[in-house]
């Protein structure tokens, strides 16, 4: 069984950053898809940003520029590094796996960005 714990979220002013982290416990062995999505109130989920198993990355159009996604496979661990933050990015950040066919989400971190 995997769980994935979400943290770094918080209330930031328009123009900071803030990095968000994605902690899977439980046995992780071989390749897995990891992404983060966000939901904003009344909006439906959108994927943010990936990273293949391979290390390839894909962002959002929308945050072009100033997300990123990092991982550290010694921790199980994958990152979501947001800079020059607008109200828009106002969410919560979820990080997802897709490890051996199945689905896992985390519990979710809000991040809200004041103007």
């Amino acid at each position: 069984q995997v769980q994935l714990v979400e943290s770094g979220g918080g209330l930031v002013q328009a123009g900071g950053s803030l990095r968000l982290s994605c902690a899977a416990s439980g046995s992780i062995f071989g390749p897995a898809y990891k992404a983060w999505y966000r939901q904003a109130p009344g909006k439906q989920r959108e994927l943010v940003a990936s990273i293949t198993s391979s290390g390839n990355t894909n962002v959002a159009v929308a945050v072009q520029g100033r997300f990123t996604v990092s991982r550290d496979n010694a921790k199980n661990t994958i990152y979501l590094h947001l800079n020059s933050l607008k109200p828009e990015d106002t969410a919560v950040y979820y990080c997802y796996f897709l490890y051996r066919g199945t689905d896992y989400w985390g519990q979710g971190t809000q991040v809200t960005v004041s103007s």
